[in-house]
């Protein structure tokens, strides 16, 4: 639309083009009140690849990696730990492959006092406990505690009495094995054990009091509840309060451990119609773990 305009010079009318800017504001009057800062823009979206949101999402990630790490050496350190049984002299109480859940907490030096997530308890008779070697302090043993302090202890045909009295205990085992006065009959002075540590030898020798081994204040007796295949107290000796690393709460996975002297007794015939059949991954995954032992309590 054009307005016309008297031309100065000539006198004559002429049209000129009317102003966009003039239109607009005619048509829409309220659009052309607005700035343009009012006008509304979407925010913008970074990449996925962009440098700023690759920092963003690495920083967080590393911070979670880091708290996790925090828990777990505070855990391993003074609630729980696991390990891993190497020997049958725990059978069939513990077997080789358990992997167990120890509760540190529960040997605590001052484990009345101590107040955690975990509950605490006394060492008694009976317990099982996890604890540094006697004789090498980096490696872990597993043993039951048989004698506490102030007990005296002796062995009569492999059977524990304690102050004169036989110890009832279900859960030791006895398998066949050639006789052993020493091992048997404890503590013996006649003759010495060649697996006996010369140290235990000469300290046992002022402690036997009319047959008996009297424990001192703050040491225990342990055994293996395998009695005729177990390296424990009668060997090396006594172990200290400040030994014992904790008890152990459960089994929380158990490897199968496969006997090669099992295959070597098989026949060539069943050896080669195990070729003719070989296992199924089923059968391999069932066979790979003692399901039945996962998550048992260990008493």
């Amino acid at each position: 639309m054009t307005h016309p305009v008297a031309d100065v010079k000539s006198g004559q009318i002429q049209a000129q083009p009317k102003l966009q800017s003039e239109f607009e504001s005619e048509a829409h009057p309220q659009i052309s009140a607005l700035k343009p800062s009012s006008v509304y823009r979407p925010p913008r979206i970074p990449s996925a690849h962009s440098p700023h949101h690759q920092k963003a999402g690495v920083l967080p990630a590393l911070q979670s990696l880091l708290h996790l790490i925090v828990i777990a050496i505070f855990i391993i350190t003074f609630c729980a730990q696991p390990f891993r049984i190497p020997s049958e002299s725990m059978e069939s109480t513990l077997l080789v492959g358990d992997f167990l859940l120890v509760n540190k907490q529960a040997t605590s030096p001052n484990a009345e006092e101590f107040t955690g997530p975990l509950p605490a308890a006394a060492i008694h008779r009976g317990d099982i406990v996890v604890f540094h070697d006697p004789v090498d302090a980096s490696l872990h043993l597993v043993k039951r505690v048989i004698g506490l302090p102030g007990d005296h202890l002796r062995l009569h045909s492999g059977r524990v009495f304690i102050n004169g009295h036989p110890l009832s205990e279900p859960y030791a085992v006895y398998r066949a094995s050639p006789p052993d006065n020493f091992r048997d009959n404890f503590p013996r002075l006649q003759s010495a054990d060649p697996e006996i540590d010369s140290h235990w030898w000469i300290r046992m020798r002022s402690l036997i009091d009319n047959g008996e081994l009297i424990i001192p204040i703050g040491n225990y007796f342990v055994m293996g509840d395998n009695r005729n295949d177990s390296e424990d107290s009668r060997y090396w000796g006594f172990v200290p309060r400040e030994a014992i690393v904790g008890k152990p709460m459960l089994i929380y996975f158990s490897l199968q451990q496969h006997d090669t002297d099992d295959t070597s007794a098989l026949t060539q015939e069943a050896l080669a119609d195990q070729r003719r059949k070989p296992a199924s991954k089923i059968d391999s995954l069932v066979d790979f773990a003692r399901w039945g032992r996962i998550f048992q309590v260990v008493r």
